[in-house]
């Protein structure tokens, strides 16, 4: 039989996952509400945050490497940087976990942004040294910002919606750690 906990833990990565793949699939498609110049969110990059500060352990690094190399491949970015500065940024949040759980709402969002910022700065900094073509920068500040203004909207569906919250200060994983 298995470990009920090993269940959920698998069963949310697959949802992770389907969520994630939903998301690229419908960034492909040629029908978009935001026709005017305005970019839309990168929800998958929210979902990604958000579920790694709620439990780290439901979004291990392998599972955030494959999603964003998929990305980067699907949407032609240069292959591995942005999924580079995703896990980089993803580690430094699961580092703070545990730091973060009784933070407020506010507070979150502030180290999110803080989070975004800094993995756009690199990125461009990035392609910068390596000469690449950008986009404006403007274009991706609003990009910025519209996944920032879509962050509280994902955390609530993921809480709501799937169930998805802290761990509780006691918890423990499959193999008897803290979590």
């Amino acid at each position: 039989m298995v470990d009920p906990l090993t269940t959920r833990r698998i069963a949310h990565r697959a949802l992770y996952l389907g969520l994630a793949l939903i998301v690229m699939f419908l960034r492909l498609l040629p029908v978009t509400p935001m026709s005017h110049g305005i970019p839309g969110p990168d929800l998958v990059l929210a979902l990604t945050l958000a579920w790694v500060l709620r439990r780290p352990d439901y979004v291990p690094a392998w599972l955030i490497v494959g999603v964003f190399l998929l990305e980067d491949v699907m949407y032609w970015q240069p292959i591995g940087l942005w999924t580079l500065i995703v896990l980089g940024g993803t580690e430094f949040l699961r580092a703070r976990e545990e730091a973060t759980r009784d933070l407020n709402f506010l507070f979150e969002m502030a180290l999110v942004a803080g989070v975004m910022a800094a993995m756009l700065v690199v990125n461009r900094m990035v392609l910068g040294l390596a000469v690449v073509e950008q986009p404006p920068l403007g274009l991706e500040l609003l990009r910025l910002l519209m996944t920032l203004a879509a962050y509280p909207f994902v955390v609530a569906l993921s809480a709501l919606g799937f169930g998805l919250k802290r761990a509780a200060l006691g918890e423990l994983d499959a193999h008897g750690h803290r979590i």
